[in-house]
């Protein structure tokens, strides 16, 4: 059984409790154990807490569940795109999946609020595919005809 953390924004916690709970659902349907759920103050230090759970030995991949909603500034653009920028990086990094259920930048709440189950559910199966299809890599071995990982 592959193992998950899943760490969650409480900034827009009326959003992100909602994420939460419909990732923590989608993952036990698909059968994962979800080892750790690390709570961070918002979107921008999810990185950091991603980064503390891939290191860990119990933990396969990481959701990460956010919304950056629009204001009056870019400030938003800013935050979602650094972040979605250092999350790639530490999956390159660690050698482990991130699944990225943030929502934005550029959505109202109103957006937010209608994209909670996509975007968490896509985040869980992104995660569990591609623990499934790293593990196949490395049981399979080139033999003269191509090898698909699906």
């Amino acid at each position: 059984m592959a193992r998950i953390g899943i760490v969650v924004s409480e900034f827009n916690y009326d959003i992100t409790y909602l994420m939460l709970q419909k990732a923590i659902s989608h993952a036990r349907f698909l059968g994962l154990e979800i080892t750790y759920v690390f709570k961070v103050p918002g979107t921008y230090e999810i990185p950091f807490a991603v980064a503390n759970l891939l290191k860990r030995n119990d933990v396969d991949g990481v959701v990460a569940l956010g919304a950056v909603i629009k204001g009056a500034t870019k400030h938003d653009e800013l935050v979602a795109s650094q972040t979605a920028r250092k999350l790639m990086d530490l999956m390159i990094q660690y050698g482990k999946p991130v699944g990225l259920g943030i929502i934005g930048p550029g959505a109202t709440r109103m957006q937010a609020l209608e994209r909670v189950e996509d975007y968490a559910r896509r985040a869980v199966e992104a995660v569990a595919k591609m623990i499934n299809r790293s593990k196949s890599l490395e049981e399979k071995k080139f033999a003269g005809e191509t090898v698909f990982i699906e």
